[in-house]
């Protein structure tokens, strides 16, 4: 096990390389961490979050990019240029490939089974939305059986997180950013456009009604996540009268 100098260190460095937009170096602080089978705190457990969403969240960006130019040149048929683009995207996805089961180990093995049972609730929607998080951004890119089965682990990640969400309080903002999460899942990978709209809405519903009574930070915190999910509602609704 780390000794506290040692692990306060990989702390305060892994805030060093966040504030740097070094997110290699923090996933590596933060690995420091976790590999000694710890109850990561409430800091440990964000920056552990920071660390991997940005660095995924690059990748996320650059497919994106890539993509749509290999589509834009494929329609134009740039054969060519196509062709050039093919092994940079795949490049890409090697990448996302080895980011997303690094973390997903590291829940698996050094996260998950060390929850202290005085949190496990809020510990467990936390790590599961993470894990389904990461199964779908792995769903995103893949086709065929390994899309298949990215999409049926992320299923089963949010619905086993959704399961533990019940005893969280419905403005907590890792109840609502699951149920955010989860409706996007719904409606960019299964394509469940109605399930989607129901899911969000539920959660936004349930918020509202309880808002009030919040606290300020608490108020804000929840607030923004239901402006998200409000976003999501509209930009969907407006699609399917669209269609």
């Amino acid at each position: 096990m780390a000794n506290t100098s040692e692990r306060e260190t990989n702390v305060y460095m892994a805030k060093v390389a966040e504030q740097s937009e070094r997110y290699d170096e923090m996933v590596s602080y933060m690995k420091e961490i976790t590999k000694h089978h710890v109850q990561l705190t409430l800091e440990e457990r964000n920056l552990l979050s920071v660390a991997f969403k940005n660095l995924v969240g690059a990748r996320r960006a650059s497919w994106r990019i890539v993509t749509s130019i290999e589509g834009k040149e494929a329609s134009n048929n740039n054969t060519e240029r196509v062709e050039h683009l093919k092994p940079y995207r795949a490049k890409i996805e090697d990448e996302l490939n080895l980011t997303c089961a690094d973390i997903l180990r590291i829940l698996d093995e050094d996260v998950i089974p060390f929850v202290d049972s005085d949190d496990k609730d809020e510990c467990n929607v936390f790590y599961y939305k993470m894990k389904a998080d990461y199964y779908r951004y792995l769903a995103e890119f893949s086709s065929g059986d390994k899309r298949a089965q990215a999409t049926e682990d992320a299923k089963k990640a949010y619905v086993t997180a959704t399961e533990s969400s019940g005893n969280l309080h419905c403005t907590h903002p890792i109840r609502l950013g699951l149920a955010l999460n989860y409706s996007v899942f719904m409606f960019e990978i299964l394509e469940d456009r109605q399930l989607a709209l129901t899911t969000a809405k539920t959660a936004f519903d349930e918020a509202v009604s309880a808002l009030e009574s919040l606290e300020e930070t608490s108020y804000k915190d929840a607030a923004l996540i239901m402006q998200l999910l409000r976003d999501n509602l509209s930009l969907w609704a407006a699609e399917d009268n669209h269609e």
